[in-house]
C-alpha cells in the first residue's frame, strides 16, 4: 500500500507499507536499527535534529515516538512507529502525542492537530473509567 488514507475518529493519516531485502549477513534488527528514531518523529539531519530535541524538550520522551512490533523466526519483522501513547503508572495516565513541524508549520494548527490526536485517548480513558457504558 502506498499513500493510503486511514481515517480514525479524530484524525486521519497517510500510510505507506515499506518491504525490501537485507544486505547478505544483515539482521533484520539492523535495518530497523538504522531507521530509528524515524524522520518523521525526529526530524532532519537526524542527529542535529535528537539533540535540539534533548535540548528542548524537559520530559524524556519514552516510549512515544519509538518502535513497537515483532520479529519472526524466518526474518520478518512488522513494526509502527508509537506516535500516540498512552502510559499508566502510578494510578496517573500519561499521554504523549505530537505534530511534525515544517518549515510552513502554523504553530496554531500544529497545536490544534496535538489537541485532536489526544481527544481520542481521552474517550477510550473515559469510557474505561464508565466500565465502558
Amino acid at each position: 500500500d502506498f499513500k493510503t488514507i486511514e481515517r480514525y475518529s479524530h484524525v486521519m493519516h497517510i500510510v505507506s507499507n515499506c518491504e525490501g531485502a537485507l544486505k547478505t549477513g544483515m539482521h533484520p534488527y539492523d535495518a530497523l536499527r538504522s531507521a530509528m528514531p524515524a524522520g518523521t518523529v525526529s526530524g532532519a539531519p537526524k542527529i542535529r535534529a535528537m539533540e535540539i530535541i534533548d535540548e528542548l524538550e524537559n520530559v524524556r520522551r519514552g516510549i512515544y515516538a519509538g518502535c513497537i512490533g515483532y520479529f519472526n523466526y524466518n526474518g520478518d519483522f512488522d513494526t509502527c512507529i508509537s506516535i500516540r501513547t498512552m502510559i499508566m503508572q502510578d494510578g496517573i495516565c500519561h499521554l504523549q502525542a505530537g505534530a511534525g513541524i515544517v518549515f510552513d508549520s502554523v504553530p496554531d494548527k500544529e497545536c490544534e492537530e496535538v489537541a485532536n490526536k489526544v481527544r481520542g485517548m481521552l474517550k477510550a480513558v473515559r469510557f474505561a473509567r464508565r466500565g465502558l457504558t
